[in-house]
């Protein structure tokens, strides 16, 4: 366990973050692995069908995963309080709401899940394999939950290194199983679905497993699974707050998808190898916000606001300096990197996917701070901050399939999401520098 309140801000952050990176660069090799074997050993059809379905499963799962964030944010404020009594309380009363959550999404899901294929505009060729690869990650989410509460309650005291640990073992595991289940069993895209299911069970069973063995001080105790009426509103705000943000960001992406269905298989399979690539490039500004958020959330409830405008500055730097090298590579690599994940030098699929690929990441000076300042205003409690900035990239989304789209085709949507991340850091720098965390802690104790 760490503590962050204490220590240089760039510093500990860094320390903090690069746990968490080096497990999302173990994320991001499985999916780029994964989206490889199935372009390369089953088909290109295959890899539409798994890159089609992917804007609904991350709508789920990212729903339950940043719901799992929000609940980390109170355990945070009481870990840096040193309440203990209370986090204990706040990870308990998150246990049940996590359970609850990840069942009823199971249910629902499963009931209308090839319905949303088909108002997605899934293509005919693809919409069999497609139902079939989602159906079965659907019915793996309450271990993907698991993991994922496990690993925020984690981070939340400032352990970032155990996550990393399981998350490392569960990604070879897939790659493994992948390559069994694809090459050795010829199960296509169901065997990578099963990999993903069997890995992610895995994961969370080791993390709940070092919970309750090396870490009891974070189980709660027979009283401790209630909370105060008022951190039982903190816990589900906060987690709605987070889980609507990605839901609604989703929204957008599903709406947009729809269009790109609609511009046939190898726009979908140049969009499914070009995000591939993007989100290598990507993940780790957004990695560095979500180390702000247990950053500024410690740091509050200890009461060190200054850090919290320092912790501000030093990641904002740190993703600029990130940026500059992502682009680099992003330039250079990104045609090699699209040919080996499509498993095709067809340019009708190559072209598009890298021009997406490099008008993004030059965008990405945009980007960092975007996840610095929305995730320091989520730890300083700002709930209605993610909900607001997702609220305006899916207008974006939704004005670029009305507009952009029909015009332009996919170069509309290759422009969507800059002038996106542009607007929404624009407003949140304006509110963050309008409301500085001192007068929001004023106005807090005095409608208390």
């Amino acid at each position: 366990m760490k503590d962050l309140t204490v220590g240089k801000p760039m510093k500990v952050i860094w320390l903090f973050a690069v746990p968490m990176i080096l497990g999302q660069i173990a994320q991001q090799l499985y999916s780029f692995t994964d989206s490889a074997i199935v372009g390369n050993y089953v088909s290109s059809q295959a890899l539409a069908a798994v890159g089609a379905t992917s804007v609904i499963s991350n709508m789920i799962i990212g729903f339950l995963n940043s719901g799992t964030m929000g609940l980390a944010i109170p355990i945070a404020k009481y870990y840096g309080a040193k309440d203990y009594h209370n986090m204990r309380r706040c990870i308990g009363a998150s246990a049940i709401m996590t359970l609850l959550a990840s069942i009823v999404l199971t249910v629902l899901s499963l009931i209308f899940i090839r319905p949303i294929l088909v108002l997605l505009k899934t293509p005919d060729d693809i919409l069999d394999m497609a139902a079939s690869y989602v159906i079965i990650i659907i019915v793996g989410i309450i271990f993907c939950s698991l993991y994922n509460l496990c690993a925020n309650i984690l981070r939340a005291v400032g352990d970032s290194k155990t996550p990393l640990i399981f998350l490392g073992i569960s990604v070879v595991l897939n790659i493994v199983l992948d390559l069994m289940f694809i090459r050795a069993f010829d199960m296509g895209v169901r065997g990578a679905a099963i990999a993903t299911d069997i890995s992610q069970a895995l994961a969370g069973i080791l993390a709940l497993i070092y919970i309750l063995v090396k870490a009891k001080h974070l189980i709660p105790e027979k009283d401790e699974y209630s909370v105060e009426k008022s951190d039982r509103s903190d816990l589900i705000q906060s987690a709605l707050a987070m889980g609507f943000m990605s839901c609604i960001v989703n929204i957008g992406t599903v709406i947009l998808q729809r269009a790109i269905n609609g511009l046939g298989t190898d726009i979908v399979t140049a969009h499914t190898a070009a995000r591939k690539i993007f989100d290598i490039l990507m993940f780790m500004l957004y990695i560095v916000g979500n180390a702000v958020t247990t950053y500024v959330s410690q740091n509050m409830g200890a009461g060190r606001y200054d850090r919290v405008h320092q912790g501000v500055r030093a990641a904002i730097i740190i993703n600029t300096i990130i940026t500059t090298v992502m682009i680099i590579f992003g330039w250079l690599l990104s045609p090699a990197l699209i040919k080996l994940v499509a498993g095709t030098s067809a340019s009708a699929i190559i072209d598009p996917a890298v021009r997406y690929v490099r008008i993004g990441v030059t965008c990405f000076y945009v980007l960092g701070p975007l996840f610095v300042l929305r995730c320091a205003m989520q730890g300083m409690g700002r709930k209605i901050v993610p909900v607001m900035s997702s609220t305006i990239e899916l207008i974006g989304k939704v004005l670029a399939v009305m507009i952009l789209t029909p015009r332009l085709g996919y170069l509309g949507v290759t422009i969507t999401e800059p002038i996106i991340w542009f607007c929404c850091t624009l407003m949140l720098s304006i509110m963050y520098l309008t409301t500085p965390v001192e007068k929001l802690v004023e106005k807090r104790r005095a409608t208390n």
